[in-house]
């Protein structure tokens, strides 16, 4: 049995089992997932559509230009560790497989790849934005008040649109981080010496481990960073 097909009957067995605890899982945290994966998937689906603008066709080529979930499910990421996330109260988190993309394509390769790279945040604080439009606008007075306090709206489609715009504001926070292989990176990538670009590469897959390490390990030095962020979004609500 090879890795990955390992990886999918785990997840498989862990989606069933969290099927099975549905009654302790709150109805947020369903909903927060509910927002999550699609959120993700836009991400990585914007950096292929923002490779193939500047001449990258490698995601277009792998049909990774799609909204289909299913092409972009990462066993672990996407379904394992959320899932696992979610039943221990902590609340959901988690990636999906990221789109290929190749520099060597793209018409100005290190000045192109730092946009590829911050397109996928990009378009998490436009539905943030979009989503906090959305809520004050359609929320009456007293439910924006009240999420301001700290509230969590008990209507699923307040939920819906409030946490939405929450993770999303996550997703473009982390994302933005300055660590390999997180899109923040990038920037810092782009003032190395060329020389040191094909090294870097040769060790960057095996860096995923680091922004984990930091989400299991550091989760409050996590949460003070985007407290300031979730805090002028929430002022976007009332």
């Amino acid at each position: 049995m090879s890795r990955r097909t390992l990886l999918w009957v785990v997840a498989g067995v862990i989606l069933a089992y969290v099927l099975t605890q549905l009654h302790r899982v709150h109805s947020y945290e369903l909903v927060f997932f509910a927002v999550l994966v699609p959120s993700i998937i836009l991400h990585e689906v914007t950096h292929g559509a923002v490779a193939l603008y500047f001449g990258d066709d490698t995601a277009k080529r792998a049909g990774r230009l799609t909204l289909n979930p299913l092409v972009h499910i990462d066993p672990f990421g996407t379904i394992i560790l959320p899932a696992l996330l979610v039943l221990s109260g902590v609340g959901a988190f988690g990636w999906a497989k990221p789109v290929p993309v190749n520099m060597s394509r793209m018409r100005d390769p290190r000045n192109d790849e730092v946009a590829v790279a911050l397109s996928g945040p990009l378009v998490n604080i436009l539905i943030a934005l979009g989503c906090a439009l959305a809520f004050r606008s359609v929320a009456p007075a007293y439910l924006r008040v009240a999420v301001q306090a700290g509230y969590l709206p008990s209507s699923i489609g307040f939920q819906f649109l409030f946490l939405a715009g929450y993770a999303n504001v996550i997703l473009a926070v982390f994302n933005l981080l300055p660590i390999p292989p997180l899109d923040g990176s990038a920037v810092v990538e782009r003032f190395l010496p060329a020389s040191w670009i094909p090294g870097y590469l040769r060790i960057r897959p095996f860096t995923l481990v680091i922004p984990l390490l930091v989400i299991l390990v550091f989760p409050s030095a996590l949460e003070s960073v985007f407290q300031p962020f979730l805090n002028a979004w929430g002022h976007l609500l009332g």
